[in-house]
């Protein structure tokens, strides 16, 4: 069972395996940063945005960051900064993210919901807000037909996820747990077996027949129905109106202070960019590919692009309450105890942009800054 809500509202917070996740996770090292010149899109120019030079931005080679990878490379941001040049980073990891963006080497990120709450929950609340959504949905649990034909016949089989305690990680743990069946959340040992592997090594893994299945984001999903796999579990279906957050746009609460002109700049570009995925999906699915090739070396094939990216959808909205029942399910798993969510969010320069372009307001579902 889930943690009560008022538990996760404490103002003192203390984790189980925060300082585990945290090393375990992060590793050492920053991101890396975009390859030479860009040249497919805009250079910095004009009046630079409240007079700063640069903004460090980092998000991941992933499909669930298409709101990135397609601002970046249609040059949507750049073109709202002005004279304010764009830092590209390229991240593996959340928690390496959250460390840039304790040291200032980060001001805005793209990032998933359980590493944003680890990084706010570690710091007390000091470090870091979210301040727009950018992807919902996106994630699957991908199996071998010929030795899992359904959900009844989980037990005693393999499964993996990206990492100890990210987004899908917490996912699979709190599934089995509501089919009562047991895993040791940190080795990932019991009934069923959750092997925590990087992305980039579970198609192998799948391939090779070490696992039987993985509870994992696009693309990766994606290619294991290549291999042969088959989605047992489309992890929509277990979350209200099928929408749940697995990316979100966070920034540092001293970026936010000094600079809020660049902040409100950035998140103009990203409406204006989830709004032209939308309006463009065939034209955003090649600027994806493009980006992709640019800062992981190589494209999607064409079969995995396309089932991908009709798992994923982009959203202004962050989703707040799945955040919030996100949180309840690493606390019931055991990953987290007493998570910090009271003003996590700071969504009033979002809706600030949301407004002047028409559009509706979206909500912190109580977790706002005060």
């Amino acid at each position: 069972m889930p943690a009560p809500r008022t538990t996760l509202r404490r103002s003192l917070a203390a984790t189980l395996t925060l300082p585990l996740l945290i090393s375990a996770l992060g590793a050492c090292g920053y991101g890396s940063q975009a390859k030479g010149e860009d040249k497919s899109v805009p250079v910095a120019k004009g009046e630079k945005v409240g007079g700063l030079d640069e903004v460090k931005v980092g998000y991941f080679a992933n499909i669930t960051h298409a709101t990135a990878l397609v601002g970046l490379q249609e040059g949507f941001f750049q073109k709202e900064l002005g004279g304010t040049r764009i830092k590209p980073q390229v991240f593996n990891a959340g928690p390496s993210e959250i460390e840039a963006l304790n040291a200032e080497a980060v001001d805005v990120g793209w990032i998933g919901p359980s590493p944003a709450i680890n990084g706010y929950t570690r710091s007390k609340g000091r470090n870091l807000r979210i301040i727009s959504g950018s992807v919902s949905g996106g994630v699957s649990l991908v199996v071998n037909p010929d030795r899992i034909a359904s959900l009844h016949e989980l037990r005693g089989k393999r499964l993996a996820t990206p990492q100890l305690g990210n987004t899908q990680d917490v996912a699979l743990l709190h599934y089995l747990a509501e089919k009562k069946l047991t895993v040791d959340p940190t080795t990932g040992k019991g009934e069923v077996t959750v092997l925590r592997q990087d992305n980039k090594e579970i198609p192998n893994s799948f391939k090779s027949g070490a696992i039987d299945g993985a509870w994992v984001p696009e693309p990766t999903a994606s290619r294991l129905v290549t291999e042969g796999g088959k989605v047992l579990l489309d992890e929509r279906t277990l979350w209200k109106d099928g929408k749940f957050v697995i990316t979100n746009v966070i920034a540092s609460q001293n970026f936010l202070t000094e600079h809020p002109d660049v902040a409100e700049a950035l998140l103009r570009a990203s409406v204006k960019t989830n709004a032209w995925i939308k309006a463009n999906p065939e034209k955003a699915k090649a600027s994806v590919n493009a980006r992709l090739k640019r800062d992981a070396g190589k494209e999607l094939p064409a079969e995995v692009l396309d089932a991908a990216f009709k798992n994923v959808e982009v959203t202004d909205d962050p989703l707040a309450a799945s955040l919030r029942d996100s949180a309840e399910h690493a606390v019931g798993t055991g990953l987290l105890k007493d998570p910090l969510l009271d003003g996590i969010y700071d969504l009033r320069p979002l809706n600030r942009v949301l407004k002047a372009a028409g559009g509706p307001a979206v909500l912190d579902a109580g977790l706002g800054v005060k």
